[in-house]
């Protein structure tokens, strides 16, 4: 009997172990989460995902590559918001990004900065 409640014991404290470490990765991840929700419904109102997805190549970049290519670069957010607003063309290739003023600057402005908030993709 007394092998039965030893076992017991440690099966109990293995899974209050596993649920912990779960529960704690949730909460976690969970900014992280907030934040490409954020832009992905930004992205879904001002008809981005046209031509960019977040973690994959479509027309244009991938925004991980973005936030990648202007990490470190400390005028950044001020670029990238004013590309989103005017277009571009020639950093990413040939294809051109086309203007898009109904974007309006606050929200070019959030989208920028949670482009540059992305962590490198692994």
């Amino acid at each position: 009997m007394k092998n039965f409640s030893t076992s017991t014991h440690s099966s109990f404290l293995l899974r209050y172990f596993g649920m912990s470490m779960f529960a704690g990765l949730l909460f976690c991840a969970k900014p992280v989460y907030a934040e490409n929700e954020q832009l992905t419904k930004l992205m879904l109102t001002n008809n981005c995902l046209a031509c960019h997805q977040i973690d994959k190549r479509k027309y244009g970049p991938q925004f991980y590559e973005v936030a990648e290519k202007y990490r470190g670069d400390s005028s950044a957010l001020e670029k990238l918001a004013a590309k989103i607003k005017a277009g571009g063309a020639g950093v990413w290739g040939e294809d051109m990004m086309p203007p898009q003023p109904h974007v309006s600057d606050a929200n070019a402005k959030i989208m920028a900065e949670l482009i540059m908030a992305l962590k490198p993709a692994k």
